[in-house]
């Protein structure tokens, strides 16, 4: 981003009622960061850096879009999700210097390093993580055909035909959805406060979850134009359906706790501040008219002015953001990487594993557990404990038929409570889920090594991150593990010996 971008972009803020301290934030290009804020002077701790109108804040609530679309908004099902955004994005990027952000739209990224838009040979390095599975172009581009595209098709006044290529693009459409990934904020909407975009479908559907708008980089990219696609058949499910025992299934009942899609907002200058593990030093704070970016603790002059994202482990921040973290581990782990990694472990390996053990059916128990526990994942971290879910899961398979009846009666979950069954399988598990990815841990350290390192590609190289990170947890794990083990055969072996002396002792007194 050159400096006349920056500068226009400054320019057309502080015209649009932003308000910049332009005397201690200032916006530059960081390497390895790409542009950031940073420091111009010292900045004392609770100092409001910069602050947004409300209304500068770009959603479907802002948007004049929904309103001029009326009730045809809902028919084409545009409450829902995040096409609605995208939709408004694409159409506020398309009237030029009439839309009221065309100062920020300007200043998007145009290219993304995700994995969404790798070609197949990068994606087979990623094999095994956690960031294969929440990739699904599929059911983003279900969404552009079946929703977005009939929308603009049925009002050629808002999207006249001549746009159709440049603006409104199955590409455009997956641009703007990275972008509302990787840069948007959940802004909810004040209490009282009515706006421009309101209507009355407004939040009247829940939002999907935040992968919805991932995209498949294994799907052939579609024709550019409008006209043209529509003509095509609507992509549908058509992967192989998942191979899974455990699945848990989505509960569509309880729609209050469901995101409202017009919280969903694109927020100038906020977004342009980095983000990094446990660095933050700024936060976004909510008030009724507008939203400040404040300082959190004292910032020296020269430093980056850092956001927070929540410390996401790497394959969220590659998956979103196309970057990764990499900082000093903590024990039990060593050497660098992200202390927030984490491996996903699915329901599913576990039975498959467990069902090896034991002579009886298992189905039943597991129908059971997504009723009462409803999780079909479980979440290991870089304390490399075995999480206590888990081990009731495990207690769950592991129990006689006698104790199943007892534990289905009370309708309570096992006690998460480790013995040498537990952790024997709970092993078993980690072996296999580490046998997932295509390479050995000395492989990707080989890989990262000085030498090596600089022959990779980024893509390549932040795949190798990711799946190293996840591999060390498992092994991390898998050594505490064998040491519980070790302990408890020990423990068990002092018993009898002590048993045995016990017994003989008593023999010889008679």
């Amino acid at each position: 981003m050159t400096d006349s971008v920056i500068d226009n972009f400054v320019s057309w803020f502080a015209n649009q009622q932003g308000l910049l301290d332009t005397s201690s934030m200032g916006i530059v290009d960081f390497p390895g960061h790409g542009r950031g804020a940073v420091a111009l002077k010292d900045i004392p701790e609770d100092h409001t850096l910069f602050s947004i109108p409300r209304g500068l804040t770009l959603s479907t609530r802002t948007s004049t879009l929904p309103t001029l679309m009326g009730h045809a908004w809902k028919e084409h099902g545009l409450h829902e999700g995040w096409v609605g955004l995208i939709l408004c994005m694409m159409w506020e990027e398309s009237r030029g210097a009439e839309s009221k952000w065309s100062g920020y739209l300007s200043v998007l990224p145009e290219k993304f390093d995700t994995p969404m838009f790798w070609e197949e040979d990068d994606l087979k390095e990623l094999q095994g993580t956690a960031v294969v599975d929440k990739i699904g172009r599929n059911d983003a581009e279900r969404d552009y055909y079946e929703k977005l595209v009939p929308a603009v098709k049925s009002r050629p006044d808002l999207f006249p035909e001549d746009k159709l290529e440049r603006y409104f693009s199955v590409e455009r459409y997956h641009l703007n959805g990275s972008r509302i990934l990787s840069r948007s904020f959940h802004v909810e909407k004040w209490k009282g406060e009515h706006t421009e975009g309101d209507s009355d479908e407004e939040g009247a559907g829940g939002a999907e979850d935040e992968s919805a708008m991932d995209v498949d980089p294994q799907e052939a990219s579609a024709a550019a134009n409008v006209d043209e696609l529509v003509q095509e058949d609507a992509p549908g499910s058509d992967a192989e359906e998942p191979q899974l025992v455990v699945e848990a299934e989505e509960d569509d009942s309880d729609d209050e706790d469901r995101e409202d899609p017009a919280d969903v907002a694109m927020v100038p200058m906020a977004d342009m501040l980095n983000a990094r593990f446990e660095s933050e030093n700024a936060k976004l704070f909510y008030e009724e008219r507008e939203l400040k970016m404040v300082s959190t603790k004292p910032i020296k002059a020269g430093e980056q002015i850092w956001n927070t994202y929540g410390d996401p482990p790497n394959s969220d921040l590659l998956r979103r953001y196309g970057h990764v973290d990499v900082v000093q581990l903590r024990p039990p782990l060593s050497g660098t990487g992200n202390p927030g990694d984490v491996v996903e472990v699915g329901a599913d390996l576990v039975v498959s594993v467990a069902s090896k053990k034991v002579k009886y059916d298992l189905q039943e128990r597991v129908d059971w557990w997504l009723e009462e526990a409803d999780d079909d994942v479980f979440i290991l971290r870089t304390d490399c404990e075995l999480p206590e879910e888990l081990v009731s899961f495990l207690r769950l398979l592991l129990q006689s038929e006698d104790e199943w009846k007892k534990t289905a009666k009370k309708s309570k979950l096992p006690k998460p409570k480790v013995d040498k069954d537990v952790l024997d399988i709970a092993i078993d598990v980690l072996e296999a889920r580490l046998k997932a990815y295509p390479t050995s841990i000395k492989d990707d350290e080989k890989l990262l090594s000085p030498g090596s390192v600089e022959q990779l590609s980024l893509n390549k190289k932040n795949a190798v991150i990711v799946r190293l990170g996840e591999k060390r947890i498992l092994q991390g794990t898998l050594t505490q593990l064998r040491s519980q083990v070790a302990a408890l055969s020990a423990s068990s072996r002092k018993r009898s010996r002590d048993d045995d002396k016990g017994g003989r002792g008593k023999k010889a007194r008679k």
